[in-house]
């Protein structure tokens, strides 16, 4: 009896904090949100985030997009900025510029873009500064 209560109120908790924009649901706008999203409509706009985001097949997105982890399988098109992981399923069509810790790409999706992985960006400045602590140790 008290464990079945225990279930449900865990399965409320959790689902409190998801967003869906539904297919036909068009958002234009700035907007923040603790939460993770679904996307299967069109946002263009700045989104900030510290949820994780998925955006389904016919999902599109026009703008920035800040977070930790973004699941693709529609459009995007802008400035992405991930500190986690940036999943890319078959079907996704990424435009414009890309920061991410981790990229995940599988074959056939379209991938156009500037990309940064922040930790190529760290070890290369951590190696940059040995190279000048070591040079100016030499000189």
């Amino acid at each position: 009896m008290f464990s079945d209560n225990k279930k449900e109120r865990q399965m409320v908790e959790n689902t409190s904090n998801q967003n869906i924009i539904s297919l036909g649901t068009k958002i234009v706008g700035d907007f923040n949100s603790e939460g993770d999203f679904r996307i299967d409509g069109t946002i263009e706009g700045n989104i900030k985030t510290t949820g994780k985001v998925v955006v389904g097949k016919s999902g599109v997105i026009k703008g920035t997009l800040q977070g930790t982890d973004a699941y693709f399988e529609g459009k995007f098109s802008g400035k992405l900025a991930l500190s986690g992981t940036l999943t890319l399923k078959a079907s996704a069509h990424i435009e414009g510029e890309v920061v991410a810790g981790k990229l995940a790409v599988e074959p056939g999706a379209a991938f156009n873009v500037t990309c940064i992985m922040k930790g190529t960006v760290k070890e290369m400045n951590k190696s940059e500064q040995q190279r000048q602590q070591e040079t100016g140790k030499t000189a």
